[in-house]
């Protein structure tokens, strides 16, 4: 009988990097009735997949609390909890400062000296006063009050790690009298674990303000009773009539049902203007109603919408690791212990090989145990990864995962989808060509009279047009579709025709002057339809898939980006792809494909170039953006399918930000190499520094806090949201 299995998630109060991971998977992972773990460091979060009949859920959070950390089911996790955690830290590290200062101070009034305050223990002569003393061990108690249980089991499991260094450092200055040098590596130590601490809670925070953009309540109209009830917006059922007044933001996805406003879609698409909207238009949850008081339909839950898409897919986001933050852990979980074997081998080989001085050696080998701290480097990565993904998706670009941050920055080729992506999806009127004698108001008169009635798309955009042009419709009469060809029908007292080039042949009407008007426009990719009446021919209408305004300027921006190759994808005629492709700029194109020929094409690129996108917004994009290295999703105007199936969707449809997010890419690349080259090299000086008995125990631990402050600060940059090529870097 299969074993049954459970899942839960849980806040981890004190996981704060890739340390506290290691040491979690290695205290859980081989106990039996544990299936999977998961772990969401961002979120401070820990996933555990077990069997309930073999280990029970307080056995778990023993195990986790066995480990100086506090494992707490999620959903009893409290602001107030959060709020006392944070606070215990800051007040720690400032006692521990307060203790040093208090102690170097006395020290210094006691001793009139401050050359003998700094070196302290190494000077047989000098005796630290013992009102120092117990200041500094207060300093070194406070400072250390979160590594110490960390340590200790870590020494228990045999796992040496950054905690059990920095508490051995520390005992190890105080054996050899340096009280000054053992407190103020406690405190900054304290104080690297604050800034750390506090560079994820602000990466957190960024992404939970997702969250805060959903109104708490829903207003709506009770369908039976008619009155205005007000719930919990995910109690809103779907079909609902939500009311929405101006200057309120709305609860949920849904169709405009009645009135019109203009809405601020900033939140989930990063449109930077307000979009008006009428009947029948689609707004967002978490967007903002300027203008006017609006009804909307709901047409999906609380749980659905595309912001709650948008947060289900970011919280996953962080779990997907990027190759570098994959290749920092796993460097880390070797370099801890090659640094306590390093520094074991500096304090011990000297005075047993060339009669050294122990004392002289044994510190020289406690500096490089504080050296050999990695947060600088552990934490390097994710900041980075995670500041990007948080300014990409305030930008309206949502990332899926820190890999995909690094996969954009290294593309060489990119595919264009062109119905939807690089055009607007839909036919509309492109030129009004009046003949005889006729004006263009008379003939979008006619035409949109002959084509009141009918649902046929090239109908539909007839009908557009002369409603944006103001032109008044009055159906005609004893209409007659004429198959495959048109229609005809009466205007008053005289019937009026329409239909393709084909009908204009039968009709006799084809004159060598028209034919070369119709050819012209059909060899630019358009599909024409002519107007006549028994006479003559009225005029001929041009009808094609809009190109976006943006899409010429796309091409050519991602060009400069550096990508070798751009191409155009459709399922469209050769005339027309040729047309849109020629007109745009692309390297090449490729029409009349089919889903799977979409998906073989892009499979091709990666072969050629290693690293192809695949930009699209339709179902029968979903193979090509799965093919691709990178699939791009146009998210606003992308069916649900792609979207799914895409790495990286454009919530706004603004195709510019596809170079903004290649230029993201690139500068988060180059962030973490800074990083983690700044970390090492900083290490590597002060190892050679030590080695040569010119570094000091607090020297060390200030250099490495120096670090770990920098590299989170210059990860923390790309949180801005402005071009990339703008920032000075």
């Amino acid at each position: 009988m299969a074993e049954t299995q459970q899942t839960m998630t849980y806040k981890i109060k004190g996981l704060d990097c890739a340390e506290e991971v290691g040491i979690l998977k290695k205290e859980l992972g081989s106990r039996e009735g544990v299936i999977e773990l998961d772990f969401n460091v961002f979120n401070g979060e820990m996933t555990v997949t077990f069997a309930p009949e073999k280990i029970s859920e307080q056995q778990i959070i023993s195990a986790v609390n066995s480990t100086g950390m506090k494992a707490i089911p999620r959903n009893e996790r409290t602001e107030k909890e959060t709020t006392r955690e944070n606070k215990g830290k800051l007040i720690t590290t400032y006692l521990s400062g307060g203790f040093t200062l208090a102690g170097f101070v006395a020290h210094w009034f006691i001793h009139k000296s401050l050359s003998d305050v700094i070196l302290g223990g190494l000077s047989k002569q000098h005796i630290t006063p013992l009102l120092s003393v117990l200041l500094y061990i207060g300093a070194v108690i406070t400072g250390a009050w979160y590594v110490v249980p960390k340590a200790v089991l870590s020494a228990r499991k045999l796992r040496p790690d950054m905690n059990l260094l920095m508490v051995v450092a520390i005992i190890g200055a105080m054996i050899l009298g340096e009280w000054f040098e053992g407190a103020m590596v406690s405190f900054l130590f304290a104080l690297s674990l604050l800034l750390e601490h506090w560079s994820v809670e602000r990466s957190r925070r960024a992404i939970s303000s997702l969250l805060e953009t959903v109104p708490e309540t829903a207003r709506y109209r009770d369908t039976q009773s008619g009155q205005i009830k007000e719930v919990p917006t995910e109690q809103a059922p779907v079909g609902a009539t939500v009311i929405v007044k101006p200057g309120e933001k709305i609860p949920l996805d849904g169709v405009v049902s009645s009135g019109s406003t203009t809405v601020n879609q900033a939140p989930i698409t990063g449109e930077s203007m307000p979009v008006g909207k009428n009947v029948n238009d689609e707004v967002f949850a978490g967007t903002i109603n300027q203008d006017g008081a609006i009804e909307i339909k709901a047409t999906k839950r609380a749980s659905d919408t595309t912001l709650a898409r948008i947060i289900h897919m970011v919280e996953e986001a962080q779990s997907r690791k990027a190759t570098s933050q994959r290749w920092v852990d796993k460097f880390a979980l070797y370099y801890t212990p090659a640094m306590m074997g390093l520094a074991v081998a500096v304090a011990v080989l000297p005075p047993l090989a060339f009669a050294g001085s122990w004392g002289e050696w044994l510190y020289r080998g406690l500096v490089i145990l504080v050296i050999a701290c990695p947060c600088a480097l552990v934490i390097s990565t994710p900041v980075a990864v995670v500041s990007a993904l948080t300014a990409s998706t305030r930008n309206g670009v949502l990332i899926k995962g820190g890999t995909f941050i690094e996969t954009a920055g290294h593309l060489k080729a990119v595919a264009l989808d062109k119905t939807g992506t690089l055009t607007f999806g839909q036919p509309e009127v492109q030129k009004v060509v009046p003949l005889n004698d006729h004006t263009p108001e008379q003939l979008l008169t006619t035409a949109a009279a002959l084509e009141a009635n009918s649902e046929h798309p090239l109908a539909r955009a007839v009908l557009r047009k002369a409603k944006s042009e103001g032109v008044s419709v009055n159906p005609a009469e004893d209409f007659q579709a004429i198959k495959g060809k048109g229609a005809q029908a009466r205007i008053g007292n005289r019937l009026y025709w329409i239909g393709s080039h084909r009908l204009i042949h039968e009709k006799g009407m084809d004159s060598e002057d028209v034919h070369e008007k119709i050819l012209k426009f059909e060899d630019a990719g358009h599909t024409v339809i002519a107007i006549g009446n028994d006479e003559h021919i009225c005029g001929i209408i041009s009808i094609a898939d809009s190109i976006r305004g943006a899409a010429k300027d796309l091409v050519s921006a991602i060009k400069k980006a550096g990508i070798e190759k751009v191409i155009m994808l459709t399922g469209d005629n050769s005339g027309t792809a040729a047309a849109i492709a020629d007109e745009i700029g692309v390297d090449d194109y490729k029409a009349e494909l089919l889903p799977e020929d979409k998906g073989e094409t892009v499979e091709s690129l990666v072969r050629e170039y290693g690293k192809a996108a695949m930009v699209g917004d339709g179902i029968n994009d979903a193979p090509a953006l799965a093919t691709a290295t990178c699939g791009i999703a146009m998210g606003a105007m992308g069916t649900d399918t792609a979207l799914e199936t895409a790495d990286i969707a454009l919530m706004s449809d603004e195709l510019n930000k596809i170079p903004w997010l290649i230029h993201k890419s690139r500068d988060t690349l180059r962030i973490i190499k800074e990083n983690v080259g700044f970390a090492l090299g900083l290490k590597f000086l002060f190892i050679l520094l030590a080695l040569f008995g010119l570094a000091s125990l607090w020297m060390a631990i200030a250099a490495d806090t120096g670090a770990t402050l920098l590299v989170t600060f210059n990860a923390l940059r790309l949180l801005k949201i402005n071009d990339p090529e703008d920032m000075a870097l």
